[in-house]
């Protein structure tokens, strides 16, 4: 399972176990930036695209190596916006040999709903499960395992990475007026009621709870289930504010090469705890590729 995100490509092998599950061989990342300097609605650059099939055909080749069944490749916001889409869908399957399906936000946020919830302790009432990445950001309310709505807004790191220069140092104010954009843009979120529970997921978040446990090496067992609080989002968006890329790449638990985007990450979740009314939300290590793995594999 290849999973094409706006700012990382992740991989994930599987095979099954004696109980019908799915006992993991690989699963990792690798940040391309897919997007990095194209605008909302704008093409891809031919380097970005390049640099992701690279990534992707090396993936298909690792997997292929075990023997998979079948490899199944999806695509996200940043294909779903880009105006040359079809070209560097193309391309990827001419140098991968994969077809990577771009699913709607819809179907993202139902299969990441999927998969946040597998492996968690049982919650109780009301909960959101959202995931935000580089082009956009999935809501999925439910109760239990039952959906009751669903939504993706184009709210995503690179973005405001770009518009306020959150790639490096910069003043308070201007956290803030990042923070306020985001928060209009997730207007929609205001006219809910606030959940029992908000289970967070996606790389901006277990990074996040990387840094908070001091984790090296990343252990997913133990992010997986752990809470991250308002106050360490606070911390964390005040560390990162104050320190440049290369200061953030030093910082223990923190992927390096998301330390042009974590500030805005940062940002996003901090904003939609803020709107949700929660202190607290449930980190969950699994991603849509989790998701496509119960809904497709059973």
């Amino acid at each position: 399972m290849i999973d094409v995100g706006t700012t990382s490509v992740k991989l994930r092998v599987a095979e099954r176990a004696a109980d019908g599950g799915w006992r993991p061989i690989v699963d990792r990342a690798e940040v391309t930036r897919l997007v990095e300097g194209m605008h909302v609605g704008g093409r891809i650059a031919s380097t970005a695209a390049s640099r992701t099939a690279d990534v992707i055909a090396s993936m298909a080749e690792e997997a292929r190596r075990y023997g998979v069944g079948e490899i199944v490749a999806i695509g996200t916001a940043g294909l779903r916006t880009a105006t040359n889409r079809d070209d560097v869908l193309a391309a990827i399957r001419s140098r991968s040999g994969v077809a990577v399906e771009v699913i709607s936000g819809d179907e993202e946020g139902r299969l990441a709903y999927l998969a946040a919830r597998s492996g968690l302790r049982s919650t109780h009432g009301s909960l959101v499960a959202f995931d935000t990445g580089g082009g956009s950001s999935q809501f999925t309310w439910g109760d239990g395992d039952r959906v009751t709505e669903r939504f993706s807004v184009r709210v995503g790191s690179a973005r405001y990475v770009e518009a306020f220069g959150l790639e490096n140092t910069v003043p308070a104010n201007v956290v803030a007026d990042a923070r306020a954009a985001i928060a209009a843009d997730l207007e929609r979120l205001g006219t809910w009621p606030a959940p029992d529970a908000v289970l967070g997921m996606g790389g901006a978040v277990t990074n996040m709870t990387a840094v908070a446990l001091e984790l090296d090496p990343y252990d997913a067992a133990v992010v997986h289930g752990a809470a991250l609080s308002s106050e360490e989002l606070d911390r964390q968006i005040e560390r990162y504010r104050s320190t440049d890329a290369d200061g953030r790449r030093a910082i223990v638990g923190l992927q390096p090469n998301r330390a042009e985007v974590i500030l805005a990450g940062a940002c996003i979740v901090r904003t939609v705890m803020e709107l949700l009314g929660a202190r607290e939300l449930i980190v969950s290590d699994r991603g849509i590729r989790h998701g496509v793995f119960l809904d497709r594999f059973g």
